[in-house]
């Protein structure tokens, strides 16, 4: 969707496009965010685990 609402912003100049565009690159931003906290979360249950 992130890069269907940029190629159609680039070709039309529509800023609907664009803000499509923004909202699923902050979206996908956060999603590897929370991703992230939870592999770290994991990694530290496992370390718990060890010591």
């Amino acid at each position: 969707m992130r890069e269907f609402s940029w190629q159609y912003f680039a070709r039309t100049g529509n800023l609907d496009a664009y803000l499509l565009y923004k909202a699923a690159t902050e979206r996908e931003g956060e999603e590897n965010k929370k991703r992230s906290d939870q592999e770290n979360t994991d990694e530290n249950k496992d370390h718990e685990l060890v010591d």
